[in-house]
């Protein structure tokens, strides 16, 4: 699966409640289950962190629909197999 095809399920799913909770809030949920993936790192429960990851990034998927960013694109055209700070790959930027 893609990412914009993951975007699409997300869309599906879950469009017609977020597109109503807006960015602000949908923003607000992505932060919560961000804080979440926090706990979850700091256990050795692996299902708790692939739960939380798999919450993150459904989270960032409804916020980019509802801010209508195609975010497969958007990470493509910034991320293109180099570091955008340094253009090296992999990345030669100082901790």
């Amino acid at each position: 699966m893609h990412i914009y095809e993951f975007q699409k399920m997300m869309h599906h799913l879950y469009f017609h409640k977020d597109s109503k909770r807006g960015a602000i809030e949908t923003y607000n949920w992505l932060v919560d289950e961000v804080k979440e993936l926090g706990e979850a790192l700091r256990t050795s429960d692996k299902k708790a962190l692939e739960d939380e990851f798999a919450d993150v990034i459904a989270w960032l998927a409804s916020l980019a629909n509802v801010t209508n960013i195609d975010l497969e694109k958007a990470a493509f055209n910034k991320y293109e197999n180099v570091c955008p700070k340094c253009k090296s790959s992999p990345c030669q930027c100082p901790f």
